[in-house]
């Protein structure tokens, strides 16, 4: 059904050929070759459970392209968009790890320069009202987290009371490795589902737990990204929002259990995962800085 969505959309020249593109936990993307290059096709819903809506990630997509982010867009439509395909590496764990500078610097750029490129209402995205709104879902549907939803309420309030006032910025909110390109000159970035206005320290905890960086490697973006060795109150908040953006990414996996079924996707094993690796966090970050 998607290939013949794909074969019907009006922009190709001439025969086309059409491959899948791995990775994507809720959404399909696809290689397609016509006659005046390669594109990328990526389909996806409206997913109001994840806050999620295909309008304004194609503004986003749109900015960023216009900015000089992200590859082209070329062509959309409501739950398509075909974008430019660079030929570009698809970053690692360990790739961003050897990068960091590089990563921070796109990171402050895309903070600063998208408000001047987005359009329409603006987006809020506050990973602690996400953390509570996915507990309200997972409550109404009587998950079988629900008895793991108050400790994991009364821990963003801890986290949340952790941070540290920044200016606000647009952030991508969605900092997986896979999310940066390198096409060998420069980096780029893909994925705006989840963009919209919001604090820079949830991108750089993003970036950071999910490369998996040690203590030292997240000082080294720290200090990249605001120009000088962090505060005290910036690396409390930077630990705390680690945690907190694996409990947000645990909580993405426990609502998708409910309403996704992408193929080959475990979401039970990919929530258990997360949970681990915020315990792990936690441990640090309790070992730190105590707990409130």
């Amino acid at each position: 059904m998607s290939e013949d969505l794909i074969r019907a959309l009006p922009i190709w020249r001439g025969s086309i050929f059409i491959e899948p593109l791995k990775g994507g936990l809720s959404n399909e993307s696809w290689l397609v070759k016509d006659r005046v290059g390669r594109h990328v096709v990526r389909l996806g819903k409206d997913y109001p459970f994840h806050h999620v809506f295909r309008e304004r990630e194609i503004m986003t997509a749109r900015a960023a392209a216009q900015a000089g982010f992200a590859p082209e867009v070329r062509y959309s439509e409501p739950g398509v968009i075909v974008t430019a395909y660079l030929g570009a590496k698809t970053y690692g764990a360990e790739d961003v790890r050897a990068n960091i500078k590089r990563i921070a610097r796109i990171m402050r750029s895309f903070h600063e320069e998208m408000p001047r490129h987005v359009s329409g209402a603006g987006f809020m995205f506050w990973p602690f009202h996400v953390i509570r709104d996915y507990a309200r879902t997972l409550e109404a549907a009587n998950s079988r987290m629900t008895r793991a939803l108050p400790s994991y309420l009364a821990l963003a309030e801890e986290l949340e009371a952790a941070q540290t006032a920044l200016p606000i910025v647009f952030g991508h909110n969605d900092l997986l490795p896979a999310n940066f390109l390198d096409d060998g000159k420069r980096l780029w970035l893909i994925d705006f589902e989840y963009a919209g206005f919001s604090t820079a320290m949830f991108d750089l905890a993003g970036v950071a737990s999910n490369a998996s960086m040690t203590a030292a490697e997240s000082e080294m973006l720290l200090a990249a990204y605001f120009g000088s060795a962090p505060s005290a109150e910036i690396r409390r908040s930077h630990a705390a929002m680690q945690c907190a953006s694996l409990l947000r990414e645990a909580m993405w996996s426990m609502v998708s259990e409910l309403h996704l079924d992408a193929p080959g996707v475990d979401y039970v094993a990919y929530t258990d995962e997360n949970l681990s690796r915020l315990d792990a966090a936690l441990d640090a970050y309790h070992s730190a800085y105590g707990k409130s």
